[in-house]
């Protein structure tokens, strides 16, 4: 299976790149910059490109199979790259019929805001986060308004660790149980897991601990 990964360099990215070569895909991930990425691999294929420049994109997408967005916008907190990218990746789909797309949000985000615990709500999301998660918010709708065949994948708060295979995914939306956080290596292995899984298309799965 031909792979595709937007945001590739990032702490989830790189998983998913790694992942995904170990279970034998043929993987290219699309960066800005090339020399950010040092795994290597003869099924890893790197485009080095703007997001927001659609001949890029639309380059990027050809005779793949899948695509993954995991975008992130480091430590800018008033970045749009989220919504305005995954508009560009939905976009350049659409066009090519390219159908399959796994998209990272947050937990947090549209019918799953009541897993969250008053810090999430009214400190992070509520006031230091505020744009972040309105971009995550633009970004879904963008995604459900599409005509693929998506998932959203709703992670937990990301701390450090290595993958156990052992998290919960597809909670209620009223569940106050989790723990709300989870490790970047276990979010991709739940994204790699839909590859060959269609139990969550046109669904928004939420992950934690």
């Amino acid at each position: 299976m031909n792979l595709l990964i937007f945001g590739a360099t990032g702490g989830t990215g790189r998983q998913v790149v790694q992942q995904g070569l170990d279970q034998g895909y043929i993987v290219t991930a699309f960066v800005r910059d090339k020399t950010k990425i040092d795994i290597k691999d003869k099924n890893l294929k790197i485009i080095e490109g703007d997001l927001m420049d659609f001949k890029s994109v639309e380059k990027a997408v050809q005779n793949q199979d899948a695509v993954v967005c995991v975008l992130g916008s480091g430590k800018n907190v008033k970045s749009k790259i989220r919504s305005q990218g995954t508009r560009q990746i939905i976009n350049a789909m659409e066009k090519a019929g390219i159908k399959r797309f796994i998209c990272q949000s947050t937990l947090g985000a549209g019918d799953s805001w009541e897993n969250l615990n008053f810090f999430w709500k009214y400190i992070m999301f509520g006031f230091l986060l505020k744009e972040v998660f309105a971009d995550h918010q633009k970004q879904e709708q963008d995604v459900k308004n599409s005509n693929l065949d998506w998932t959203i994948i709703r992670p937990g708060a990301f701390v450090e660790g290595n993958k156990t295979g052992n998290y919960r995914h597809g909670f209620a939306n009223n569940d106050k149980t989790s723990k709300l956080k989870i490790t970047r290596a276990d979010v991709a292995d739940f994204i790699l897991k839909q590859l060959t899984d269609n139990s969550y298309i046109h669904k928004t799965p939420s992950l934690s601990y």
